[in-house]
């Protein structure tokens, strides 16, 4: 037997066609309505728990979806069987709660009828507005991290005396902000924890002597704000301890600690560096350059940005740093 849309085996039961029907509206969460021209419900199948419909009630489309959308609803279809067009109602019955009325009429060869298919979109439209606050945040965060990146240029350009010298160190920087982006990604933007951020901002440069960080403290999850931050910070100290120090090949060890201590009843992490090193202050005007470069990250562009206190000292025999920040801004 074959006819429009629809093909079945002779001989098969109608029974078992009605009841396959019915379990697939079910499962797609879909509900079929058919009714005459003079709006009587003829069958009603799979309709959402949010309705009820007692067995020994006439349904109608007051008595089930209530007067306000009911008589919106008939307005609808009475209209549709003057046009013979098609139309779509969402109606919202809860914050949470959408459904889609899809309604149309057809002909038989003696009659007319109004066919409703209903949808709950409910779970769509949470998935959908979970999307846009999703890339909400993706843009918030993406134009921070444009902003950082052009103050990062804008500084390196001031302390380099070549474009070589600037794209060198440009991207060298930019590598930085992209280890810890990677972190924050792969953390569904919760942040990185401390230890993956000084290991993938030291590793580079440190090669087969990672042993030369000398690691104490608490492995604190930071925000994504100070991950991006503090990495800038790490790498700076790092670039400029292989660079302008003498710490690699020299059998001495940078010390790291990170310590979550209390500030007035605030929670805040303390997080220190410490470089020894033995040729002094004295420097080529290169590592100068560097220096100023660093000593503007490390005094003001970090601590600003997670509103915390920072100290840096280049003495004879080592290099300091100390960062204190707030423990909410490290776990946003």
């Amino acid at each position: 037997m074959v006819q429009r849309l629809k093909w079945h085996k002779q001989g098969l039961a109608d029974d078992t066609l009605l009841e396959f029907f019915i379990s697939t509206l079910v499962e797609m969460k879909a509900s079929l309505i058919l009714q005459d021209t003079d709006l009587n419900y003829l069958c009603v199948t799979g309709l959402p728990e949010y309705w009820t419909l007692m067995p020994d009630d006439t349904p109608s489309d007051i008595s089930v979806f209530g007067e306000e959308h009911g008589v919106k609803l008939e307005d609808l279809k009475r209209s549709l069987l003057t046009t013979g067009e098609q139309a779509e109602l969402e109606l919202t019955m809860a914050p949470d709660m959408v459904f889609q009325f899809r309604i149309h009429t057809f002909k038989t060869a003696d009659r007319i009828y109004i066919a409703t298919v209903v949808l709950d979109r409910s779970e769509d439209l949470r998935r959908e507005k979970l999307l846009r606050a999703l890339l909400r945040e993706v843009s918030h965060r993406s134009k921070n991290l444009l902003a950082i990146i052009q103050s990062i240029a804008a500084q390196t350009a001031r302390y380099s005396d070549s474009l070589s010298g600037f794209l060198e160190k440009f991207r060298g920087r930019l590598h930085s902000l992209s280890q810890s982006q990677d972190l924050i990604t792969d953390s569904s933007w919760r942040g990185a924890y401390f230890v993956d951020l000084l290991r993938h901002q030291t590793d580079k440069y440190l090669a087969d002597q990672t042993d030369i960080i000398e690691l104490s403290g608490d492995d604190t999850l930071l925000s994504p704000n100070a991950s991006l931050h503090l990495g800038l910070a790490l790498h700076e100290l790092i670039v400029n301890a292989v660079i302008h120090g003498d710490i690699v090949g020299s059998g001495k060890r940078i010390k790291v600690a990170s310590h979550k201590i209390d500030r007035n009843g605030v929670p805040h992490l303390r997080i220190t560096w410490h470089e020894p090193r033995s040729i002094g202050p004295e420097m080529d005007p290169d590592g100068k350059r560097a220096m100023s470069f660093g000593s503007t990250v490390l005094e003001r562009v970090v601590p600003a940005s997670v509103n915390g206190t920072a100290t840096y000292s280049i003495g004879k025999s080592a290099v300091s740093y100390e960062l204190v920040f707030p423990l909410d801004e490290a776990a946003e």
